[in-house]
């Protein structure tokens, strides 16, 4: 069985980015899991964009 440090659950802009940084930060091992391909996410699919 694998074994992760760190368990991102979604896979939107947040939970993506939240993987790669901790991923890339850290160096944990990370695994994001999401119920949908990640390019239909609610941020992938904003029509009026994102205000950062």
């Amino acid at each position: 069985m694998e074994q992760f440090d760190v368990l991102v659950v979604g896979s939107g802009g947040a939970g993506q980015r939240a993987a790669l940084e901790v991923g890339r930060r850290k160096g944990l091992k990370v695994a994001l899991i999401t119920k949908i391909f990640p390019t239909r996410s609610a941020t992938a699919m904003a029509q009026g964009g994102v205000n950062a």
